[in-house]
């Protein structure tokens, strides 16, 4: 009998864990139940650290028609709640929102399906957020989703709404892709967590960084408005000294992104206060994920999916449970004493 491969024997721990232990994890990672409590991160977060968000809602494995309907809902709700927040009073602190095609359709791509209904629904909620003035992400999934994601949100950027997407290096197409993006929109880069057939993407993380970073430097210099969202140490700062600071740009020009709950204080506030970035150029904005829930088992199989597809996600959320052991919170709190620490002059 053949030994089984360990990232096979990952997904199978992972697929045989309890919901009740899934959720203990999510904790550092999920804002909460509800938009008031993705808007009263999102606030903390920018009132205590100088960090700006992009909100989720949780919203994975739309089963029926009337579960769609819903996500819309909470989406329409979510870009008048952010509009109306008198802390985002600038269109730079306010938060994006970031959703995916697959929480608006029940024939979703990678199941065979269509993904009738989700155009409708993003241009739904893009029209709103165009009239509120709230910039919106749609969020990659699987190779299943990439054509249809990017004919989706060129098209409405070319339109004059404010629409982003995501790139994900791993993917062997995406060196072609790259030529699909007009200068201006906004580009998510990242090594893409969808584990993919070796037939059309890498399957070494070292090889879809390097990747990542050469793309990066092309979108740069294509005049598109690049987010290198990376929780590797090495990347963000080889990101900033060989790809940011040779071309002198500013923060008008690039931003860092990385998940809410992610271990990465120290550093994301060294950006912030611009002791990372060229001399005499604006501090780009540093972006965390803030995801949020309204129904626990749609919050539960996002998270179980992240631990299946990436393996390191177990260090962070071991991290997490010792500092939650020790008394300290590893949400807001590790931002705010990373700050604090800054100001008082500590090494980062």
């Amino acid at each position: 009998m053949s030994a089984v491969p360990p990232a096979t024997l990952h997904a199978r721990l992972v697929d045989a864990l309890p919901d009740l232990l899934i959720r203990l994890f999510a904790r550092p990672y999920v804002a909460g139940e509800g938009l008031e409590s993705g808007l009263n991160v999102a606030r903390r977060l920018l009132e205590g650290a100088g960090i700006v968000t992009t909100l989720d809602l949780l919203a994975e494995e739309v089963k029926d028609a009337s579960r769609a309907q819903e996500n819309l809902a909470t989406y329409l709700e979510m870009v008048r709640g952010v509009a109306g927040e008198t802390a985002f009073c600038s269109p730079r602190d306010r938060p994006t929102l970031s959703l995916k095609p697959s929480s608006f359709t029940t024939r979703a791509l990678d199941k065979g399906g269509d993904a009738r209904g989700s155009r409708e629904a993003i241009e739904t909620i893009a029209v709103e957020a165009r009239r509120l003035g709230v910039a919106l992400t749609i969020d990659m999934e699987d190779h299943t989703w990439t054509d249809w994601t990017l004919e989706v949100a060129t098209a409405l950027f070319k339109k004059g709404f404010d629409v982003g997407t995501v790139l994900q290096s791993r993917l062997h197409r995406t060196a072609q892709d790259l030529a699909r993006i007009p200068e201006g929109m906004r580009i998510r880069m990242v090594i893409g967590i969808y584990l993919e057939p070796p037939s059309i993407a890498l399957t070494e993380k070292p090889a879809m960084k390097e990747r990542l970073l050469e793309q990066c430097a092309q979108l740069l210099d294509r005049g598109v408005y690049v987010e290198l969202a990376s929780h590797d140490d090495a990347v963000v700062r080889r990101f900033l000294r060989e790809t940011i600071t040779p071309r002198g740009l500013g923060g008008e020009r690039y931003e860092i992104q990385m998940l809410y709950g992610v271990p990465r204080a120290p550093l994301l506030v060294a950006i912030t206060g611009g002791t990372l970035t060229p001399a005499q150029r604006a501090a780009p904005p540093v972006r965390l994920y803030v995801p949020f829930a309204t129904a626990w088992d749609q919050a539960t199989a996002y998270c179980r999916r992240r631990l299946r597809n990436n393996p390191g996600m177990a260090t962070y959320v071991a991290l997490n449970l010792l500092q939650m052991l020790r008394g300290r919170s590893p949400g807001i709190a590790q931002y705010e004493t990373a700050v604090r620490r800054l100001r008082g002059g500590a090494s980062n």
